[in-house]
């Protein structure tokens, strides 16, 4: 029954975090936005003091639930181990567990955060793992099955369906998001559980606080007969049979040793609190020290302050494929992320802002620096006012959320003329393009020649009602660069 309810809600919340990454219109997220938000690094990177809590909360009453129901990259590799269990049973044994590894990895991953080597270090988080997985190479296969159906539904004279457009966001984070979905499918595959409990920054310390959890998977050793089932279904190989104990820190509470024991032997019940399901005596104080290391390095890892880096990003350029990228000297981050400072700080590249944008104007960014994580590119589309959906998604903090009203008057940054790319002055025609379609009315054509009301006219800028949304950019026909683009801000601005 345990068995059951678990696998039930782990689909249940695999399967709405997945089309969170694939719905490209909008309204799961209005439901079931949530499901991000209670992400454990993402809750922690966001100061969701709450959420944060609760989870470890539960993972101290339950054990690591977390792991095998709420995270989706441990669903994902659970329904790769099932698959493979089909072909070759009781495949798993015990093995004793790696802590060298798994608490080296953990130490490496928050040198990193606090260092500002996000880029590196969000490479281990499985949430953010997954969102790459499921953006780059799952999005693209449902959005040409919904166009296929729009294809049938428009010669059917139905609108049901309509065509999207399906093209490479970013080839680095693509090829990133390959090797990624390869060798976790090789690992689960194999070895079921492995990389959630020798490389997952955020598996081992769930398991380091499971090892105290109250509910634990426990063996009598008086019904068990030693018939190693248990062992040999355990995805996790934490179960040692021969001495009938449990590692807690890497069981994910799965349940299916219950399910396999013949005898009764295995039950999920209450463990006497501050007692450890598996380890010696002599180990007590190297966990008390490690306890200690956690805390601390937690709370450092949540409130370090990482350096704002410069950004160069695509952009500017109607969709035509002669128009090149223009190189900006601050980045562009969308409206609500604060900076680049804080998009810094706070981002765990997940993509679910990038999936979610309907304008196509966020890309993982290819700069070593801040790889994967957003930028603004403005060649495909711009930033439209009234659009929210990236600051509502968001749920490590790295886009705080506004309102509508709001986000007219946040300056992410300001337009500026290239006199030499104008086409009035080097075609010799009108244009107006960039003044027509600025919603702020920040862009006035002017006479190119103040004492000649018939020369051509230019556009002119006033930095103060500009917010950077990138129309002019977008629409201005200019080739091969535009003659009017945005920089960004270091810090944004109410006007």
């Amino acid at each position: 029954m345990l068995r059951t309810i678990r696998l039930t809600a782990a689909i249940v919340c695999f399967t709405l975090i997945t089309l969170l990454f694939l719905d490209f219109t909008g309204t799961l997220h209005t439901w079931f936005g949530w499901l991000a938000k209670i992400q454990f690094l993402p809750a922690l990177l966001a100061l969701n003091i709450g959420v944060v809590l609760f989870l470890v909360v539960f993972t101290f009453l339950f054990g690591r639930i977390y792991c095998s129901v709420i995270c989706p990259l441990g669903v994902f590799q659970d329904i790769v181990s099932w698959v493979s269990g089909k072909q070759k049973k009781n495949r798993f044994r015990y093995s004793p567990a790696m802590k060298w590894l798994r608490y080296g990895v953990l130490g490496v991953f928050i040198i990193m955060m606090v260092a500002g080597l996000n880029s590196l270090a969000i490479l281990l988080a499985p949430y953010s793992a997954y969102g790459r997985i499921a953006s780059s190479l799952f999005a693209p296969v449902w959005q040409w099955g919904n166009n296929l159906l729009a294809y049938f539904a428009e010669r059917m004279d139905s609108y049901a369906f309509y065509e999207v457009d399906v093209w490479i966001k970013s080839l680095s984070t693509m090829l990133i998001a390959i090797v990624t979905l390869v060798v976790l499918f090789i690992l689960a595959w194999r070895n079921g559980r492995t990389y959630c409990n020798t490389i997952c920054p955020v598996g081992t310390v769930l398991g380091f606080l499971s090892r105290y959890s109250l509910f634990r998977i426990t063996i009598d050793s008086e019904k068990c007969n030693q018939c190693s089932l248990c062992s040999r279904n355990c995805k996790a190989a934490c179960i040692n049979f021969k001495e009938h104990q449990i590692d807690a820190s890497r069981c994910v509470v799965c349940m299916n040793c219950i399910e396999k024991c013949k005898h009764g032997a295995i039950s999920y019940k209450y463990h006497p609190f501050g007692k450890p399901a598996a380890g010696k005596a002599d180990s007590e104080q190297i966990n008390e020290t490690r306890r200690s290391f956690f805390t601390a390095t937690a709370l450092v890892a949540a409130t370090s302050v990482l350096k704002a880096q410069e950004k160069k990003v695509d952009g500017g350029l109607a969709a035509i494929e002669d128009k090149k990228i223009p190189e900006r000297s601050t980045p562009l981050t969308p409206p609500g992320s604060l900076s680049a400072r804080n998009m810094a700080q706070h981002c765990t590249a997940c993509q679910l802002c990038v999936s979610a944008c309907p304008n196509q104007v966020l890309r993982p960014s290819a700069d070593l620096r801040k790889l994967m994580q957003p930028e603004m590119s403005y060649e495909r589309g711009y930033c439209r006012p009234e659009c929210t959906k990236c600051s509502e998604v968001c749920p490590a903090g790295a886009i705080r959320p506004i309102t509508k009203a709001d986000k007219s008057s946040v300056q992410i940054g300001h337009a500026v003329w290239v006199k030499k790319n104008c086409i009035p002055l080097t075609d010799g025609v009108q244009c107006g393009n960039c003044a027509r379609h600025c919603p702020t009315g920040a862009i006035q054509m002017v006479p190119s020649i103040p004492e000649d009301k018939d020369s051509p006219k230019i556009p002119v800028v006033n930095v103060e009602k500009c917010i950077g949304c990138g129309a002019c950019e977008n629409l201005c026909p200019s080739r091969p660069f535009s003659a009017i683009y945005v920089t960004g801000h270091q810090m944004h601005r109410i006007i």
